[in-house]
């Protein structure tokens, strides 16, 4: 993901059906202005769906309606774009939109959203939502319904107003654009133990999983339980791939100066999005990380287990992805940040004995990312989302700090890692 945000500080089902409303006459484009005057309608509005989830979590869906930008003589029409005039709308902390087809459908356009803070009622400039396809499962369709394509989920924060334009790219506009505001609710709550404690060098703890030397001891992790994963709105079964031979790191384009206290609303969001936005199975990430070093189980399975993740277009099979709760573009990541990354990934590579400062060969599943399918590529046995996709992500800051962290983690694994 790489939404540059600066800091900010179930199943019950209720569905309305959605359609894009037509309209003939061009209409302005959203300025700066237009959300602070005259009277906003409330929400939701009649067109909207509504999914909700245990501990209070829901999923607010508006269509968006086809309109036309005018030039700047104000005579012609220009490139197709689809609008939500700004608006107010129940309590929202995250969003992106979705749309009908492939994620290329997108590819060229521009999508930019307006939100109105929750606590004080202004109304923050205009962000843009990255477009790009590049996270997400290789293969189309999932067994529990139909998958949307979608921006990368943007944090708000607490908000209750939005606007949105999408200027379409060269292939005009999908249908079925609509604009996703998701509320992380308290979290469901469950009996399930809330964290696996660390492992004391040596051993591994009753059950645990270990390959013969070179393992680094499993970091503490917060589980799902602990975040509050309502497990009734995800696919029932898991999935699994061959072993773990390498590690994505990812960031998830939120704010940086969160209280870490807050990471489990962020986690509970992208799961929402995920899944009942995108249609996923689960979250796409195996493991997420806070500014604090605080690990947090992502898709369910098994945290010693190779489950299947969605988080590399092309290269889901035989990793895992893992990522850091914050933006890292220009922001430096806190050597907290690090050490909980260098320690995950320590010890998931060293599950199979994976040297973490090593080098592994990948066969590409997609040719939507920087490699045809098929295409066998050598990576780092550490790498970045960028590394196979066509992304920012996991920014730049934190991917200068790659070549550290295998460091860390190959010393971890009581290995000594090897001069570039």
């Amino acid at each position: 993901m790489r939404n540059f945000l600066p800091a900010l500080r179930g199943r019950p089902t209720v569905v309305v059906p959605t359609a894009l409303l037509a309209v003939c006459a061009a209409v302005l484009p959203l300025s700066p202005a237009a959300a602070e005057s005259g009277p906003l309608p409330a929400g939701p509005s009649p067109q909207a769906e509504q999914r909700s989830s245990a501990g209070g979590g829901t999923v607010s869906s508006l269509p968006l309606t086809a309109s036309h930008r005018l030039t700047g003589s104000g005579s012609l029409p220009s490139a197709a774009a689809h609008t939500l005039a700004p608006r107010r709308t129940g309590r929202f902390e995250l969003l992106g939109v979705t749309w009908d087809g492939p994620a290329s459908a997108l590819d060229g356009a521009a999508v930019r959203v307006r939100t109105r803070d929750a606590a004080t009622g202004a109304w923050r400039g205009w962000q843009r939502l990255d477009v790009d396809g590049d996270e997400g499962p290789d293969t189309p369709g999932t067994a529990g319904g139909a998958r949307r394509a979608g921006t990368a989920p943007l944090w708000t924060g607490p908000s209750d107003g939005v606007a949105v334009e999408v200027t379409a790219g060269p292939a005009g506009p999908p249908s079925g654009l609509r604009v996703e505001l998701v509320d992380p609710g308290r979290g469901a709550e469950s009996s399930a133990a809330r964290s696996t404690p660390a492992e004391p060098p040596g051993e591994p703890a009753a059950g645990g999983r270990r390959a013969a030397g070179n393992q680094a001891p499993r970091p503490g992790i917060v589980t799902r339980a602990g975040w509050g994963a309502d497990e009734s709105i995800r696919e029932p079964g898991f999935v699994y791939t061959g072993q773990v031979r390498a590690v994505f790191i990812h960031h998830t384009a939120t704010a940086t100066a969160y209280e870490c206290s807050d990471a489990p609303r962020v986690i509970r969001s992208i799961y929402l999005y995920h899944v009942q936005s995108n249609g996923w199975r689960d979250i796409g990430y195996n493991f997420l990380v806070d500014r604090c070093g605080t690990v947090y189980e992502g898709r369910a399975g098994g945290t010693d287990l190779p489950v299947h993740g969605a988080h590399t277009l092309g290269f889901n099979t035989d990793t895992a992805g893992v990522a850091a709760i914050g933006t890292y573009v220009s922001d430096a990541p806190p050597s907290e940040l690090l050490t909980g990354l260098s320690r995950i990934t320590a010890w998931k590579l060293g599950l199979t004995g994976r040297d973490a400062a090593g080098q592994v060969k990948l066969v590409s599943g997609s040719s939507s990312s920087l490699y045809p399918a098929g295409t066998t590529v050598t990576f780092d046995a550490v790498s970045g989302h960028r590394d196979g996709v066509s992304t920012e992500c996991p920014g730049a800051a934190l991917y200068a700090k790659l070549p550290d962290i295998r460091s860390t983690a190959a010393g971890l694994q009581g290995r000594v890692a090897a001069p570039r």
